[in-house]
């Protein structure tokens, strides 16, 4: 299933995409794409239906994050070696894991602004799995079966936040904006080996990024079972898998941040493409 939510910033509803990309109404089903809505037994439900049978929402509404009420926003970095390489960093022992505030969630396709004082806003297209069914101390092997679905993220960075001042990268990474989820979320069933996505971003039509998630350095399951062992992780939780390389601070010979105006466009196969303008805070 392709599951999203749609409706003004704040008053999201759920939403189905069917097999004929027409957008229907989950609202009588389910309050919100998002906590035990994304338990399996609920997935489960929302597959017995027929969609025909669903409200088809018309026009064209605005698309929000497919995932409502997120508890966590976690990230994994320097997860593919090549763009650790491209940072001038080695390639990290262990997953290196670091928060994203959930007021930076926002729709694929919203504005996003550079915030004040930036000289260095990157972008980092990354494989965004939503957490479904709890999960604490989970072996590797059967960590998959606490994924509800896949999605694609733009995890925006200020590189000067985040690492000139004083290391702290959690004030480079969650300016309001700064992580736009969705269109959709694709339930896991679908997705038959998130080893064998590929991924790609572009600015202002330019192709910077250009992966696949063969490459990660540690795969979704070891991530999912290396977090469990350090925090529980609950239904609509956001795990972040880390990006490949061609982001803006490994541009040679300088860096290439982004402007006011630019257009930030990017997608993985299946899970559906964004696209954010970039404007002034």
């Amino acid at each position: 299933m392709k599951l999203l939510r749609y409706g003004d910033r704040g008053q999201e509803k759920p939403g189905l995409l069917d097999a004929e990309g027409r957008l229907r109404d989950l609202s009588e089903m389910i309050v919100d794409l998002g906590g035990d809505a994304l338990l399996p037994q609920s997935l489960d439900r929302l597959r017995e239906l027929d969609p025909a049978t669903l409200p088809t929402v018309d026009g064209a509404p605005r698309i929000g994050a497919c995932v409502g009420s997120v508890g966590k926003f976690v990230c994994i970095g320097l997860n593919y070696a090549d763009h650790a390489a491209e940072s001038g960093l080695e390639v990290p022992p262990e997953p290196v894991i670091f928060m994203k505030a959930t007021s930076a969630i926002c729709g694929p396709n919203d504005e996003v602004a550079i915030p004040r004082g930036s000289t260095s806003t990157d972008w980092e297209v990354e494989l965004g799995v939503v957490i479904g069914k709890p999960a604490k101390y989970v072996d590797e092997a059967n960590a998959l079966d606490h994924v509800a679905g896949y999605c694609v993220i733009n995890d925006f960075s200020e590189r000067e936040f985040q690492i000139h001042r004083a290391g702290q990268w959690v004030k480079g990474k969650s300016a309001d904006g700064f992580g736009p989820i969705g269109p959709w979320l694709v339930t896991a069933d679908e997705v038959p080996d998130p080893q064998d996505l590929h991924l790609w971003l572009e600015v202002d039509g330019h192709r910077y990024q250009d992966g696949s998630t063969r490459t990660m350095v540690y795969g979704v399951a070891h991530v999912i079972s290396y977090l469990s062992r350090f925090m529980s992780l609950q239904p609509g939780d956001v795990v972040s898998t880390g990006t490949p390389p061609g982001v803006g601070m490994g541009q040679k010979p300088s860096p290439v941040y982004l402007r006011p105006g630019q257009v930030v466009r990017l997608g993985i196969d299946g899970l559906g493409e964004q696209q954010q303008r970039m404007t002034e805070d």
